[in-house]
């Protein structure tokens, strides 16, 4: 029987304390099934079932005696940008074909510590950079969404799609993610799942590799909004080793997740009604105002001005960092090593052949903006539309407690239908780079279905360090939506 895949966390959890079924039980079902997806979903990269049965034992040895953290004896998966010990870590980019490190990140360290087992390395865009999943060298990841009488593939949403995926297929009970400008909130409201990223330094970043480091946020996937309450905690927490790392407690967000929100005051900005936005896609984000206003809320409208210099503004500053952190691999130290007739030869060909077109493209981006003569024209002014792009939410969260909008344009879309319009790829971020940008909490919900079957979600932005609020109010919307959708098994 493997019907317990598909309880939430908090359930499986539950019944692992109450040894109703073993860790060792759950993870090799976990297993099985990441295995046997891999042809049709190809949601991971590596697995290691002699680490994830070894974690299991030792989970179920702690159950045994009565101990155990938060998340005991759970499969995890493990976005392939976090270093696991021992196991591949790559990015998913040809230029680390190999990488095992020897140590462990912080998040996941944290998610051990809790009594997390580790399932598996998930696919995702080349160095986190696109909104497909299908920018990595492993292949794209299929959604396990299918529109309403359609085989086409669908895209997950990037760059985390594998740990989307994973969770959505019911594999993973959780997966970590990273969002830079909206690759855990996008995929989560593409696949039906719950989508967080904390305030900017809450989870550390020490072991995940690096894209752009000031927009960078590790966050969680779940099933539930109380989930990934729970997952956050689990991986949030100060680290003395990453600079940017937050010296705070972690608040009681499982508790938030249960809290009332009556009389909270949810704003509404304007900016975000776009042309040519899907009519499904307004109608659902009026549908979250009234089930907020139900639940005993007050509505606000708010204005954030400066939100059509977010993705122009967003579209500097990342390819920027990603040119200055990228330029470490260089086939000399780690990774894959074209051998030249030179050392710059041997440097110009281990980029060429081991980074991809995308990340080609965003290296000479970034290269250009922070050329001489370019420098102050460009990245400068980037820097000083980010401080208004600020602004604009602490004057908003002066008459509001949390925001309301849509987390994506549009659902999951067919693959290769925007892969070749880098432009049209980039728009996909319209709705959610503004939280990056800002450094500021903000969690995808599923809230619907569209006409064609496909999930849709609503995002939750609130002031910095206010992650309470936004899993309060992501718990009403739930409720409120009573999505338990699920994609029809085809893989």
């Amino acid at each position: 029987m493997t019907d317990f895949l598909s309880l939430s966390l908090a359930d499986i959890t539950a019944k692992l304390k109450a040894r109703e079924v073993s860790a060792t039980e759950v993870a090799t079902a976990a297993l099985d099934a990441a295995e046997a997806s891999q042809g049709a979903l190809n949601a991971f990269t590596a697995f290691d079932r002699d680490k994830t049965l070894a974690m299991a034992k030792a989970s179920d040895d702690k159950l045994a005696k009565g101990e155990g953290g938060l998340i005991e004896g759970a499969p995890i998966a493990v976005k392939d940008l976090f270093a696991v010990d021992g196991v591949s870590t790559t990015a998913c980019s040809h230029i680390l074909d190999g990488f095992k490190p020897p140590y462990e990140s912080t998040v996941t360290s944290k998610l051990w510590a809790e009594g997390g087992v580790f399932l598996g390395k998930t696919n995702m865009d080349e160095f986190a950079m696109g909104s497909s999943n299908e920018t990595s060298y492993f292949g794209n990841v299929i959604n396990p969404w299918r529109a309403n009488g359609s085989d086409a593939q669908l895209t997950p949403g990037g760059s985390s799609g594998g740990s989307a995926a994973a969770v959505a297929a019911d594999i993973a009970y959780g997966a970590t993610g990273t969002d830079t400008g909206g690759s855990i909130r996008q995929p989560a409201a593409f696949t039906g799942t719950v989508g967080v990223k904390g305030t900017y330094g809450r989870a550390s970043r020490w072991g995940a590799v690096a894209f752009a480091s000031s927009l960078d946020h590790p966050g969680p996937f779940a099933r539930t909004v109380k989930d990934s309450a729970i997952l956050m905690q689990a991986m949030s927490g100060h680290d003395p080793k990453e600079s940017t790392s937050l010296p705070l407690d972690v608040p009681d967000w499982i508790a938030a997740a249960s809290a009332s929100v009556k009389g909270k005051r949810i704003g509404v900005p304007k900016e975000y009604v776009m042309d040519g936005m899907p009519s499904e896609i307004e109608k659902l984000w009026q549908q979250g105002v009234d089930w907020l206003k139900a639940a005993g809320c007050e509505i606000v409208d708010v204005s954030l001005p400066h939100t059509k210099y977010a993705l122009p503004t967003y579209y500097i500053i990342n390819p920027a960092e990603a040119s200055s952190n990228l330029a470490r691999y260089d086939g000399m130290r780690y990774g894959l090593r074209v051998e030249g007739s030179n050392l710059t030869d041997t440097y110009e060909k281990s980029r060429a052949e081991g980074f991809g077109d995308e990340v080609q493209r965003r290296v000479l981006m970034g290269t250009y903006v922070l050329s001489a003569g370019y420098y102050d024209a460009y990245y400068l002014k980037a820097l000083k539309v980010r401080r208004r792009i600020l602004e604009d939410f602490e004057k908003a969260f002066e008459k509001c407690d949390a925001l309301l909008t849509p987390s994506t344009p549009s659902a999951a879309f067919a693959l290769g239908t925007k892969s070749d319009d880098p432009i049209s790829m980039y728009l996909n971020d319209i709705f959610t780079v503004t939280a990056n940008i800002a450094g500021v909490p903000a969690m995808s919900v599923p809230a619907g279905l569209d006409a064609s079957g496909l999930p849709l979600g609503l995002q939750i932005i609130t002031p910095a360090l206010d992650e309470a609020t936004m899993f309060s109010v992501g718990a009403a919307l739930e409720d409120a939506a009573g999505f338990n959708h699920k994609p029809e098994k085809w893989w």
